[in-house]
């Protein structure tokens, strides 16, 4: 039997990949080192925190939740000193825009039209009350171009629904790192999440000897019945805390957005290596 899944998740896992498409294209690395942001995590931190202005580490320690505190330092507030933040700014969005203009030449324009329209739609009915990188992004300008304005509205809107997760993750008394090491032993490989967060071994061992103290691991490390029962109520929170953005849409024009993305989003996804450490099921 298939397993029912909430209307926000099932459109998360389309406009995801859009959003996560400047990570790993090659347009968004170049992007960033044109205003000296060279090497991958600094394109990363400085583009993401790019919207909260020249802020130090400890902010983004909070706001991105699942990251060492150490790998932040290595590159806020560095970065800051090689790149304004509006610039940084526009690097990020000439870099998704370039890269979407690749991969989505098959795609109708028209498709992106509608999907600009409704997912701007959703942007512009959001709450962003306690969720700060949704806010911040929110509240940018609107770029000029289609596909720059398809990847900042998807952006928003996966930055809203990633702050209620940690509102969740936090709610439920996990911390990051636990949060990490609960999610590889439902489905990731550790060697795809730990290297990519920047948790040594030893703080990792620590996080999944406090799941097992919890009874969420069993001493082996495997996820016990309680461990899997308790996430899919985080999960659960999560679709419930991002299902509001959609409140104000008709059943059908959910479908639509469904169908008119998800060619869009199936192009993306092809763009992304297969084991990410982004949060996305497997594709498929």
């Amino acid at each position: 039997m298939a397993e029912h899944v909430h209307p926000a998740r099932a459109l998360w896992w389309l406009f995801e990949p859009v959003h996560a498409l400047t990570y790993f294209s090659p347009e968004g690395r170049a992007a960033y080192e044109a205003v000296g942001l060279r090497g991958y995590w600094r394109g990363y931190f400085g583009g993401r925190s790019a919207p909260l202005g020249a802020v130090e580490a400890a902010p983004v320690v909070a706001a991105f939740f699942n990251f060492a505190p150490a790998m932040v330092e290595r590159a806020l507030p560095d970065v800051w000193h090689r790149a304004a933040p509006q610039d940084v700014l526009a690097a990020r969005v000439d870099g998704a825009a370039a890269a979407l203009g690749r991969v989505l030449e098959t795609v109708k324009p028209d498709l992106v039209d509608r999907s600009v329209e409704l997912l701007e739609r959703a942007v512009d009915g959001l709450d962003c009350g306690g969720r700060v990188l949704a806010a911040a992004n929110a509240a940018l300008p609107r770029p000029d171009g289609r596909l720059a304005r398809l990847w900042q509205a998807t952006t928003v809107l996966r930055e809203h629904r990633g702050d209620g997760h940690v509102a969740a993750l936090v709610a439920e008394g996990l911390d990051g790192c636990e949060a990490l090491v609960l999610r590889c032993a439902l489905d990731v490989r550790r060697e795809a999440l730990q290297p990519h967060r920047g948790w040594t071994d030893e703080e990792w061992d620590a996080a999944a000897a406090r799941l097992a103290e919890r009874g969420w691991l069993a001493p082996d490390g495997t996820i016990t019945a309680d461990g899997r029962s308790r996430h899919r109520a985080l999960e659960a929170v999560t679709d419930l805390a991002a299902a509001r953005v959609w409140a104000g849409f008709h059943r059908t024009e959910l479908d639509e957005l469904a169908a008119v993305l998800r060619p869009i989003s199936t192009a993306c996804r092809a763009e992304l290596p297969p084991a990410n450490p982004i949060g996305l099921p497997q594709a498929g």
